[in-house]
């Protein structure tokens, strides 16, 4: 079987002169085209052949010459590309695979850092999330009162949406509020008028906007079980600034300011200095009698 293969397949110098020939007759052919029909075209294009290899040296046979002018018919020996598919894109991107290998890399890397970065910010939304609903929850079992539930909530739910939408300076912000809160609710303590030596009980302001009117304010501090003053947040109605303040003054109607007034000249002691009280688990503080907004925390 080996045996009669080898003798059917033409030898290797006779294909490749078959190959040269078909070379040649492509560019004799365009010569003689438009003149000759097919038949003394093929004539006409052995003949040149002949010429042309006996110039070089070389004897061509007539059965190479007629399989070379037959092999040009047939389009042998031409390459014809493959149709378009995606596994002839893989291959071509398999051979340039060198050529776009930095591109590839560029782009892997950029990949990985968005991964990366996504995962990261997910992952500190994910715990502001967590650290946000874990404070509301402890603020809310101190809180005794449905206001100071409410409270929290609306606290609570700004940094949850501020959150979740990646604002972090918000979220940290409203993080802080509970912690304040937290701070606030769980505390108890009176708002006593202020009645020692060096520091007034009370204090008026003439308002820049009406010169003809007078604002009257008591000087305050919040004392806590304990007997010692505890800090408050508080915001000056005159400068719109907020301030932790250990005194302060809280505006008061005319006639309270008066009573007080006169209480202290009696002996220079305030003897009914009680403005309000706050108790544990409540946020509101409950004052003896009903009293303006307002307050300074200088004077």
């Amino acid at each position: 079987m080996a045996a009669a293969a080898s003798e059917t397949r033409p030898p290797l110098d006779e294909l490749m002169m078959a190959m040269d020939v078909v070379d040649t007759l492509r560019h004799e052919e365009q010569a003689v085209a438009r003149e000759l029909g097919q038949d003394d075209r093929d004539a006409v294009l052995k003949q040149r052949l002949r010429e042309i290899y006996k110039g070089q040296g070389l004897e061509v046979t007539e059965r190479i010459l007629d399989e070379g002018i037959a092999a040009l018919r047939e389009s042998r020996f031409v390459y014809t590309p493959p149709e378009p598919s995606w596994q002839v894109t893989l291959a071509k991107i398999w051979v340039a695979r060198w050529r776009y290998a930095p591109i590839a890399a560029a782009c892997a890397g950029a990949l990985v850092l968005w991964i990366g970065w996504s995962f990261w910010s997910g992952g500190a939304e994910g715990r502001l999330v967590e650290r946000i609903t874990e404070a509301a929850e402890r603020v809310t079992e101190l809180a005794d009162t449905a206001e100071a539930r409410a409270a929290i909530a609306t606290v609570a739910d700004r940094g949850l949406r501020a959150a979740r939408a990646g604002e972090t300076e918000a979220a940290d912000a409203a993080l802080a509020s509970l912690d304040a809160l937290r701070s606030d609710i769980q505390v108890a303590f009176e708002i006593r008028v202020v009645s020692r030596h060096g520091t007034p009980s009370g204090v008026h302001r003439v308002p820049d906007v009406n010169q003809a009117a007078r604002n009257y304010y008591l000087i305050v501090e919040a004392i806590g079980t304990d007997g010692n003053a505890i800090p408050r947040r508080i915001t000056s109605e005159e400068t719109g600034r907020s301030e932790t303040v250990s005194i302060w003054g809280k505006r008061v109607p005319k006639a309270l300011f008066d009573r007080v007034g006169t209480d202290k000249r009696a002996d220079g002691i305030v003897d009914d200095a009680v403005l309000g009280t706050k108790s544990a688990g409540q946020v509101r503080i409950e004052w003896r009698t009903e009293l303006p907004d307002g307050a300074i925390t200088a004077w």
